[in-house]
């Protein structure tokens, strides 16, 4: 049986969800939006998706709740979250929630297609682009995007830890040198003073 995947967008900008429906609909995919994080989770009740992709800034509910909804309730469901704002913070926040992807806009269709693709592959439920009578995608593009999607969230989040941490320890690394100057200048000071007495 070939049954289309379900792919919902939540954006407050209707045009992003259409860009995802014309690029992807003729792709074997069946496309539905939602224009916030309220109306993609009473959507979501009634109907089971294969990828979610999510933006950031949007009134009420921002996309990082909804990703951590999503994720509480459908673990299994691979969520991208796109953004216009893309920072540092928020994609290590967005891998801890669990998100599968993390890209910034503009999306080309390129983008859209591969993205979906890494998505689904990671989730195990495609095996193969023959499942769905996808092109490769071999753009400059849609491999940057891949690069993207892939970072380890590990790797993100050891890292922001240890800025962290080293952000708040420097202060008293600081005062462990000013409270030991006066003892090391001490021994210097004794130390020239023995060597020079044994010249003598």
């Amino acid at each position: 049986m070939n049954t289309k995947l379900q792919v919902l967008v939540i954006d407050d900008d209707a045009v992003v969800g259409r860009s995802f429906d014309r690029v992807l609909s003729d792709k074997g995919y069946e496309v539905s939006t939602a224009l916030n994080g309220e109306q993609a989770l009473a959507t979501m009740e009634n109907r089971n998706f294969d990828v979610v992709f999510t933006d950031i800034k949007m009134p009420g509910m921002d996309g990082l709740e909804v990703t951590e909804r999503i994720k509480a309730r459908c673990p299994w469901t691979p969520v991208v979250v796109i953004t216009g704002y893309g920072t540092q913070a928020n994609e290590v926040r967005a891998s801890v929630l669990g998100a599968n992807g993390f890209v910034r806009k503009p999306l080309t269709p390129e983008m859209i297609e591969s993205v979906t693709l890494k998505a689904l592959h990671g989730a195990g439920q495609v095996k193969d682009q023959a499942d769905l009578h996808v092109e490769p995608v071999a753009t400059a593009a849609a491999v940057q995007s891949k690069a993207e999607v892939a970072k380890p969230a590990p790797k993100s989040v050891g890292l922001a830890l240890k800025n962290i941490g080293l952000f708040f320890a420097s202060p008293f690394i600081a005062l462990g040198y000013v409270i030991a100057l006066p003892f090391v200048g001490f021994y210097m000071f004794v130390k020239l003073a023995r060597e020079a007495r044994a010249k003598r």
